[in-house]
C-alpha cells in the first residue's frame, strides 16, 4: 500500500512527536508537493458554537485536526446529496464543501453528528517529507473507511485500526508510549 489520497496513517506506538503520538491521519490530498491530512481521533473539549458567533447554539464535537493551520476549520462527510463542493477522498466519504450550508443542516438537524465531524487544524508535510517518515518507519497504513472516520468512540480509534491491519498487529495495541517505562 502508498500513500494516497483516502489513506489512513497510523502512528507506529513508539512515535515521539507529542503531535502525533497514537494519532491516526487521513490523508485528503497528496501529491508531488507533499501532503494535507486531518487527524481524525483527537476529541477536544470544544464544541462547534465556541468558534462560531452566528452559530453559537452548535454542541457538535470539534477535533483537533492536526498542528498546522489552527486558524481554519475543516469538516469530512458522508453527504454529498446535501453539501455541494466536496471532495471525495475515499469510497462516500468527503473532505469539505460549502461549508455555511453544512452548518445550516446541523443547526436544523438535518444532518446526524456520525454523517460530518469538524476538525480545527490539519496535517502537512512538505514534498518528500512523508516519504521520508515512511522510511523511518513512523507510519502504519491503513484503507480509510466510515467506521474508522465517525468511530462513536475516538479514543478506540488507534487500537481499532491497528485491530483492521490484523492479528499479526494486535501486539501493537498494547505497548507502552515508553518501553523503558516496561
Amino acid at each position: 500500500m502508498e500513500i494516497s489520497q483516502g489513506i489512513l496513517l497510523v502512528a507506529e506506538p513508539f512515535m515521539k512527536d507529542p503531535n502525533f503520538q497514537r494519532t491516526v491521519v487521513l490523508i485528503c490530498d497528496h501529491n508531488s508537493n507533499g501532503s494535507f491530512g486531518i487527524t481524525i481521533n483527537r476529541l477536544t473539549k470544544d464544541v462547534l458554537g465556541d468558534y462560531l458567533p452566528d452559530f453559537e447554539q452548535l454542541k457538535n464535537p470539534v477535533f483537533d485536526g492536526g498542528p498546522v493551520g489552527k486558524d481554519h476549520m475543516h469538516f469530512i462527510h458522508t453527504r454529498e446529496d446535501l453539501i455541494e463542493g466536496g471532495k471525495e477522498i475515499a469510497e462516500g466519504i468527503f473532505w469539505g464543501g460549502d461549508f455555511k450550508s453544512a452548518l445550516k443542516l446541523v443547526l436544523h438537524n438535518e444532518i446526524a453528528q456520525h454523517e460530518i465531524r469538524f476538525y480545527l487544524g490539519y496535517a502537512g508535510w512538505e514534498e518528500k517529507q512523508l516519504d521520508g517518515e515512511m522510511e523511518e518507519k513512523s507510519w502504519l497504513l491503513l484503507k480509510a473507511n466510515s467506521s474508522l472516520i465517525f468511530h462513536k468512540n475516538p479514543s478506540q480509534i488507534w487500537k481499532d485500526s491497528i485491530k483492521q491491519m490484523g492479528k499479526e498487529f494486535y501486539p501493537v495495541m498494547n505497548y507502552p508510549l515508553d518501553p523503558s517505562y516496561n
